[in-house]
């Protein structure tokens, strides 16, 4: 089914929901793209109120861009009986509004490159170790001071 996404190119994203996974369609700026979500990464069916009347379920993730509406309608035996059966049906937990958590921050990423060694040291030959210095014996050294 379709959906509305305010980042995607035309408004619309394409969304396929199955047991164990969610699979997102979108274009952004003319680059196509499927996300790809387990189903168990999701918080749960969470029931939010809309306007007066109206109200909807949705299937909640930590990051609210890829929340997945599942059903709005202003009958609320109609909203409590689908929630029970999107909840039976993905194994996930009943959700309301104030159940659901803030966003998470961002993780950071360990940067793959910084333990690298730099190119010039890799390019660099490593001195001849068995040539040691010559110790010439009895001889002064000039060690030059300020």
């Amino acid at each position: 089914f379709q959906a509305h996404d305010t980042r995607a190119d035309g408004g619309v994203r394409r969304i396929e929901l199955h047991r164990e996974r969610v699979v997102l369609h979108r274009a952004i700026k003319g680059m196509r793209m499927a996300i790809n979500v387990r189903v168990s990464d999701f918080l749960g069916v969470a029931w939010r109120g809309l306007d007066d009347d109206a109200q909807m379920l949705v299937l909640a993730h930590r990051d609210p861009s890829l929340n997945i509406p599942l059903c709005v309608s202003s009958d609320a035996e109609e909203i409590a009986s689908a929630w029970q059966m999107w909840s039976d049906i993905f194994a996930l937990p009943l959700l309301t509004e104030d159940d659901e958590r803030e966003p998470a921050a961002r993780r950071r990423r360990h940067n793959a490159v910084r333990a690298r060694r730099p190119k010039f040291l890799v390019r660099r030959r490593l001195g001849n170790l068995d040539n040691t210095e010559t110790v010439h014996r009895d001889e002064r050294e000039i060690i030059a001071r300020d």
